[in-house]
C-alpha cells in the first residue's frame, strides 16, 4: 500500500498504463496514459499542478509494476 496520492499502474498486455489519483477518500481514474505526455495531460485535466516536479517524486506519484516513464509491456 502507498501514501502517494497518485498511482501509475503497471503496464497493460497492450501497452499504457492506467493512471488513479487518491482524493476525497477514493480512486478516481484519470484515463490510461502512454506517454509522459499523455500523464502530464491527464494530470492537467484533474487541476493537478506542478506536473514536471511530482512526476519523480515518490511521495506524489507510485509507480507500479515497471520501470517509471515506461509504458509498454515487457
Amino acid at each position: 500500500m502507498t501514501s502517494a496520492p497518485i498511482v501509475v499502474h503497471r503496464p497493460a498486455g497492450t501497452g499504457g498504463r492506467r493512471v488513479t489519483v487518491h482524493r476525497q477518500g477514493r480512486d478516481e481514474v484519470l484515463g490510461t496514459a502512454h506517454s509522459d505526455h499523455d500523464l502530464v495531460v491527464l494530470f492537467e485535466g484533474a487541476g493537478i499542478a506542478d506536473l514536471e516536479t511530482i512526476l519523480d517524486a515518490p511521495q506524489w506519484v507510485e509507480w507500479r509494476g515497471g520501470p517509471a516513464h515506461e509504458f509498454t509491456a515487457t
